[in-house]
Formats: C-alpha cells, structure tokens, sequence
C-alpha cells in the first residue's frame, strides 16, 4: 500500500488513525532516526516496544513494516503515529515527543556505522564480536549465519545447532514462539536458505544437503511449539523440499547420492515426518534416486506400509508412477486391476482410454466407480456420471447425454460443466417448455421447497421473471432480495423497494453494531437505486426517531 505522506489521513482507517494519534501524542516514538537515503526506522514503545521501519520515494511512502502483531488491517497504530511525528510540523502539531529543543542535523545511522567502521581497529572490532556473541544470542546467531560459508567442517549437526539456536533463542519462559518472536525466527533463518541457493548455483552440492535437511527437521519440531498462523515454518518447509528436489535433478557425486537415499529412507522409516504431506514427499525423492533393482524394492516396501486414508491413495498412485519406470507392463496392469478403487488411478486411466478412444473400457470403468462409490462418497460417483456425459456428447448419443446432463443438473455438486444448456442444445425445441416444467416438479418434490438454487437459474435462464418473482415472494429475506434484483429491477423495481423496506425495518431493529448498521444502510443505497428517494428518506427518519440512543447507526445513516 502506498501512502502519500500529504494524504494519509485519507487513506488510513478512522479508528487505527485515532489510535496512532494518541500514541504520538503521548510521546510514544522514543527514537527516530534516518537509516539511509529514503529510510527511516522508529522505537514505539506502548505496552510493549515495536520498531517501525519506512521507505519513503517523492514524499510517498512506498514501503513500510512494524514488528508489532497487528495484521487486521494494511497499517497499524505504530505506523501512524510514526507518520504524524515525521508529519509534525506540515500539521502543526506541538507535540513533539524527541529532541523538543532544535538540533542541529545528525548523521543517519547508517553513515555513523561506516564511519566508525573506518576508525575501529582490526583487534577492537574482533573484540565486540566476540563480547556481543557471549552476551546476546541474537547478535551471535545472526553473525553464524550470516559467515557460516566461511566455516570448516561444515555438516549437518553444524546447521541443526545453529537452526536449534535461533528457535530457542526465539521461545519465551514457556518455551512457546509467539507470533512476534517468529519474524525474528524468519529474519535470520532466511539468510540460511539464501546460503542454500547459492551453494547450489556453485555445486557445492553436500552443503545443500546438510542445510535443507536441518531446516526440514528442525522446522518440523517446531510446529509443536511455535506459532505458524502465518505460514513461515511451513514456508521454510516448502523451500527445503524445493531444494532437495533442485539438488536430486543435478549431476551430484555417487556418494552423495547414496547419502541422500539412504537419508530419505531412513526419515521416511523414523517417521519423522509423520503426519505431514512431505512424509511422502521425501520417500518420492529416494524414488527420484533409484539405480537399481534393489533400491526399487526399498521403495515400493516403504509405499507398501503406508495403509490409512487419503495418504495411502496418494501412495498407490505414486507407486504406479513408479513401477511404470521400474518394473515391466504385467506387474503395472496387476497393481492398475487390484487398485482401481483408487480413485486417482480410476479417473488416470479413464482418461487414458478416453484418449485412446476406447470408450467402451472408459464406459466400464465410469460405471463400476459409481457402482463402487456411489453409496460410500456420493462426490466422487458425480465424477464418473461426469466421464459418462462427456462420452456420451463425444459419441453423439442422444439418449445419454439428455440421462447424464439431467442427473448432474439436479445432482449438481461439483458441476464440471453446463449441464443446463447442454440439454437445451439437444433437446428439440418444441419439448423444451415439457421437459423443464417436468425437471422443475421433480426437483422441487426432491427438495421439499419451492427456493432452490437450482430452479431460480432456470427461470434466470429462460427469463421467467413473474415465476422468479413470486419465488422471491415465498422466500423473502435481505439476501434473496439483493441476489436477485439484478434480474428482476426492470420489471419489479416499486415492488423490490417496499419488499427490502419491509425486511429493514425488522433487521434495524434486532441486530445492534456499526457492522450491522453498515449493512443496513448498504441495502438502503441499493433501494435508491431502484428509484426508492423517498422511502429512504422515510425509514432514516424512522429510524432517528425510534434509535436516538445509537449513535453509529446515526453516524452510519448521515454517509446514505
């Protein structure tokens, strides 16, 4: 979000503007000072103390980040009250929380830095290393990290301590990393999985190795401990993955090849990365791997082992994947004929024939899946109905594409395809009006009530609006009403007026809250719209007069 610092007020939420307007105004910026050209970083101190950083270009700006918790919203209260303090003097503001007596300009922290970095000697900067290290862990895993690729002796016990010792760093008294304490986790980690790329790009292929695997089993543990509603541990995860999946693909030595099987294997067998997608995923990376007959066969005992749910499904399919590249055309049709239950490996070799134009086995197979699932999982038998129609429209055959597109019109989950308007371009025209009026009693009937969604799109489709009209009549609330004056605002906009007016009148007076009343007045703009001036007029007066005593819902109604 851009910001022009001559408009923020604009731009900025009421409420966070407010609130970063008393921090500002209570002398929260305790430092401020400008990093380099254009960048700025502040201290906020509330009930805890945030830093707040911004980029500014041309008096916009262009870039801006708090530490703070917040993520309602672009902009917390932090950063505002920044903004007003950079924006004192163009406000007239007279508080003036830092340096109230004039100073002359200071150098930016940035140019102190270099400039002390010329004067400090070789053994002084060595020595503030070393007692920063031993004193704060945070200096000290910043500065592993960011020279690791300087280190001898590099492995992976080295990465899993340095990884360990930021999470730890990182967790509270309770050992718990909290949503603030992982941006840290995230800030210095990155620089491990920078070091990661450019190692690869090098073919400095084991130190790959050693990182990407510490993070994946260190990011792993600590989604037990640690808040992750951001997503950053499993980011970590997923580039680890990505990574070993980059290193497999490269021309890597034997030996390190063969370290990164049986690394694969060995997690796959501790489970240790049970429970989470890449548990499989790290056994596909062994399958990548593969040389031989023998390594084949420790894969395909692994899949072997995987027997619950979802996971062993995926596990099927891959290991048809795999003896397709391992094993000849007899073991691959056996494993496809005992495992066609599988619904990936069913719907893979539909597909398959239906290319090949085999329509009689894609027939077979799509009807044994709904004899197989229709009971069980309803869903997925709509999927094969789906396979049905699609050759039955290939074929041309009429009676079967009017039987399949019927079924998914009035079965309609997961609808894959214009099941309405296929029929309508194969049904003969003068029984069009015949077989909707027969589709409309059956699916009403079906549903016991007169408001389905699908009957409303039939008479959408044929622009039936009287019927559509009295439908919305049976079923009068906010809602319907909205959804479908679109269609019937031409013909029935005085009637579509009195109906939301009716309904509002009710709903302002049993739902309480700014959130409530701006959905009130939204409705009321919508009857404007429709020519409604006067009766708007009508209920805000009403509405004043019967809730003098709510003061957001007459805040709410002055912006109609």
């Amino acid at each position: 979000m851009k910001i022009p610092l001559s408009e923020f007020e604009q731009l900025i939420d009421e409420a966070i503007l407010k609130k970063g307007f008393t921090y500002f105004m209570d002398g929260a910026i305790t430092e401020f000072s400008e990093i380099s050209n254009g960048e700025y970083e502040a201290i906020v101190s509330g009930t805890e103390e945030y830093i707040v950083q911004l980029e500014i270009k041309n008096n916009t700006i262009i870039a801006q980040n708090c530490d703070c918790p917040y993520d309602f919203g672009p902009v917390c209260k932090h950063v505002v009250a920044v903004i007003f303090f950079m924006q004192r003097e163009e406000l007239d503001l007279n508080q003036t929380p830092i340096n109230k007596q004039k100073n002359k300009k200071v150098k930016s922290v940035n140019q102190q830095v270099k400039e002390l970095l010329k004067n400090i000697s070789h053994n002084e900067l060595i020595g503030f290393v070393e007692e920063s290290c031993k004193k704060n862990k945070k200096f000290k895993n910043s500065f592993l990290v960011s020279f690791a690729h300087l280190c001898e002796n590099q492995s992976k016990k080295f990465y899993h301590e340095q990884i360990h010792s930021i999470l730890q760093t990182a967790s509270g008294k309770d050992g718990w990393i909290g949503r603030t304490d992982i941006k840290y986790v995230v800030n210095t980690t990155q620089q491990l999985l920078d070091n990661a790329e450019q190692y690869l790009q090098k073919q400095h292929f084991e130190n790959v190795f050693f990182i990407s695997t510490a993070l994946l089993e260190e990011m792993t543990k600590a989604f037990e401990y640690a808040d992750d509603s951001n997503g950053d541990l499993g980011y970590f995860v997923d580039s680890a993955m990505e990574l070993l999946g980059k290193l497999v693909e490269e021309e890597i030595p034997a030996g390190l090849r063969q370290e990164i099987f049986d690394y694969c294997i060995a997690a796959f067998n501790q489970k240790l990365f049970e429970g989470w997608e890449w548990h499989l995923d790290i056994l596909q990376l062994a399958g990548d791997l593969v040389q031989n007959e023998g390594e084949a066969d420790i894969v395909l005992a692994c899949l072997d082992s995987l027997n619950t749910g979802y996971e062993r499904e995926c596990a099927q399919l891959y290991k048809l994947e795999f003896l397709r590249k391992h094993k000849n055309t007899k073991e691959v049709a056996q494993f496809i004929s005992s495992h066609i239950s599988n619904a990936k490996i069913r719907n893979q070799e539909i597909e398959k024939a239906f290319e090949n134009y085999n329509f009689e086995r894609a027939i077979e197979l799509s009807q044994d899946g709904i004899i197989c699932d229709e009971q069980s999982k309803p869903g997925l038998a709509k999927d094969w109905y789906d396979w049905l129609l699609k050759i039955a429209l290939v074929q041309n055959d009429t009676p079967n594409i009017i039987k399949y597109a019927r079924y998914r019109l009035i079965e309609n989950f997961r609808a894959s395809q214009d099941y309405y308007q296929i029929l309508k371009n194969t049904i003969e025209p003068e029984k069009w009006h015949s077989f909707l009026e027969e589709l409309i009693n059956e699916i009403t009937a079906k549903n016991r009530s007169s408001y389905t969604e699908i009957t409303r799109k039939i008479y959408i489709k044929e622009e039936w609006w009287d019927r559509l009209f009295l439908m919305l009549k049976q079923n009068l609330s906010l809602e319907n009403i909205q959804e479908n004056e679109p269609y019937l605002s031409k013909d029935y906009s005085a009637e579509l007026i009195e109906l939301y007016s009716e309904r509002l009148i009710n709903y302002v007076h049993k739902y309480l809250g700014r959130n409530n009343y701006q959905t009130a007045c939204s409705y009321l703009r919508r009857m404007k719209k429709l020519g409604g001036n006067d009766k708007v007029k009508e209920l805000i007066e009403l509405f004043k007069k019967q809730y003098p005593q709510r003061k957001a819902l007459m805040d709410e109604l002055k912006r109609v």
